[in-house]
């Protein structure tokens, strides 16, 4: 259709859109509640080149999980150390999400080389798993 105007994209989460009183409205605080977390470093909104804050989704998400807990009776330091301790477990989720693909690629070029090498008799490659709770592949060459 002539002169119909693409749908604009919805921001991305990290992107800073929400002006300090929206986001205060949708994670259901108070302004001055918002620059006090920003104050003690729990959170760290976007500013525009005039020095305004502006929130991302994910800062609204984490603003909720802030009232959440101190409304459960936690203080700023406690809610601080468990939102460091929650960081530090994505992150370690993440790096060995890392280190099982990086396993098993490895795991797979040890036996697509097993597989393509030629067996001789003086020099015979062998390839043996351990029990099924184990992940462990041992490789080892017989001696001369």
């Amino acid at each position: 259709m002539a002169g119909r105007r693409p749908q604009p994209t919805p921001p991305a989460p990290d992107d800073a859109v929400f002006v300090i009183s929206v986001a205060a409205q949708l994670s259901g605080l108070h302004p001055q509640t918002l620059r006090t977390y920003e104050r003690v470093g729990l959170i760290t909104p976007g500013r525009t080149g005039g020095g305004g804050r502006r929130y991302s989704y994910r800062d609204v998400e984490r603003l909720r999980a802030i009232a959440e807990l101190t409304a459960a009776g936690i203080g700023i330091e406690g809610v601080k150390r468990i939102l460091d301790l929650e960081n530090a477990v994505d992150a370690l989720r993440a790096r060995n999400t890392e280190l099982v693909a990086e396993l098993e690629a490895t795991r797979e070029a040890l036996r697509q080389a097993l597989a393509a090498r030629p067996t001789t008799p003086d020099r015979l490659p062998a390839l043996r798993q351990q029990p099924s709770s184990s992940q462990a592949v041992v490789v080892w060459r017989r001696p001369r």
